[in-house]
């Protein structure tokens, strides 16, 4: 029954292939945070592109809810879905820039379920202003892609096609104004004020403040440092108090050469109004490496290892409400370039949990299959 389950992902890749286009070609595949869409069709200070993800995937555990546990990117199982679709608009002049991204699928349906029914479609919504005419200084503001841990909802610009656990549980987006400006031709520092972790609508009456310094010593490699504090009680978490959240992660995306790579290491702390003295404050962390190697120009595979530490439950509850989770993964996808515009791929990953448990019903470990085509025009 499991062969036959998998050849179902397998075939239903396989027809998404039928689907390829010709049309521009797509930004270079690497790990990294903020979405960069590629300017495929461009007149004047305008450009506009769109996307689409669509997937099957396929969970050994059977799960009565068809969700992949702890996920909101191509969680759906069994069917052949929409994971992200967008069109995405840009306008940018000298000194003034616009961005909207409106967007649809399950992903959207998953992450943005909290926020108001108006702002459920809006991956990105943003102006930004060049503050002086000789210096390249940014003061952005509306909803902006999130800088935390190097993977985006953009499964295309990942080397692998699912996410780890890092970028779901850390925010996909924020809302309110970054300030940007380079510190010399290889820093660069962002200062972010926001309405809370991945909230449009605030939920409480205090205000988020994130950091982000980047620093690129060649064109091959980027090293970035993200901080996050803020107040984040609000009507589901009363006991919310202060959080404190930091992450460090490397890119390496050589311009020639088979081999691509990333890492991401990140911990938080979470304060509460009546957390027990005898264990401090709830703490959670992180840490993942994904590499890449091509094998030819139309084919190459990506490997991932992760690993989840929140024993306190603070980000992640298991699926029955027990106190305490603790898991890693190991996965391999083989990427196959369909076309310029056009990339096919299957993943398998395995999950441990660390604890002996890693869902409910009892289970220690589980198996996630996904077939995938992404297109772009």
């Amino acid at each position: 029954m499991e062969l036959k389950k998998f050849m179902f992902i397998c075939r239903a890749a396989c027809i998404l292939c039928c689907f390829s286009t010709k049309t521009p070609s797509w930004a270079q595949v690497v790990s990294g945070r903020e979405i960069d869409s590629a300017a495929l069709n461009k007149k004047g200070n305008f450009s506009i592109s769109a996307y689409a993800d669509i997937y099957a995937g396929y969970l050994f555990s059977k799960p009565a809810t068809r969700q992949a546990p702890y996920f909101v990117s191509s969680a759906r199982l069994q069917e052949l879905n929409i994971n992200l679709a967008y069109v995405d608009m840009n306008y940018k002049s000298e000194r003034l820039r616009a961005r909207i991204v409106p967007a649809f699928g399950t992903y959207m349906a998953a992450n943005y379920a909290a926020e108001p029914a108006g702002m459920r479609n809006l991956l990105e919504a943003s102006a930004g202003f060049r503050l002086f005419r000789h210096r390249n200084i940014w003061l952005d503001a509306g909803i902006l892609s999130s800088p935390y841990t190097n993977e985006n909802a953009i499964s295309a610009q990942q080397l692998m096609y699912t996410r780890s656990l890092a970028p779901e549980y850390s925010p996909y987006y924020l809302s309110g104004v970054k300030l940007s400006a380079p510190l010399s031709p290889k820093v660069s520092l962002s200062l972010y004020l926001v309405n809370g972790w991945q909230e449009i609508q605030d939920r409480n009456d205090g205000k988020s403040i994130g950091t982000q310094l980047e620093y690129r010593p060649n064109p091959d490699h980027t090293f970035t440092w993200n901080t996050y504090f803020g107040d984040e009680r609000n009507a589901q978490v009363p006991e919310n108090r202060k959080r404190l959240f930091s992450d460090v992660y490397w890119v390496w995306n050589p311009e020639t050469g088979p081999w691509k790579a990333s890492a991401c290491l990140f911990a938080g702390l979470q304060v509460q109004k009546f957390a027990p003295r005898t264990y401090g404050e709830p703490t959670w962390w992180q840490a993942n490496i994904i590499a890449s190697r091509e094998l030819t120009k139309k084919l190459s595979m990506a490997g991932r290892i992760e690993y989840f530490w929140d024993v306190f439950s603070t980000m992640i509850r298991p699926v029955a409400g027990r106190e305490g989770f603790t898991a890693g993964s190991a996965g391999l996808c083989m990427n196959i370039k369909a076309d310029d515009h056009a990339l096919f791929r299957i993943e398998g990953r395995r999950f441990f949990g660390v604890t002996g448990r890693y869902k409910e019903p009892l289970r220690w470990s589980d198996t996630w299959l996904c077939g995938n085509m992404s297109v772009w025009f």
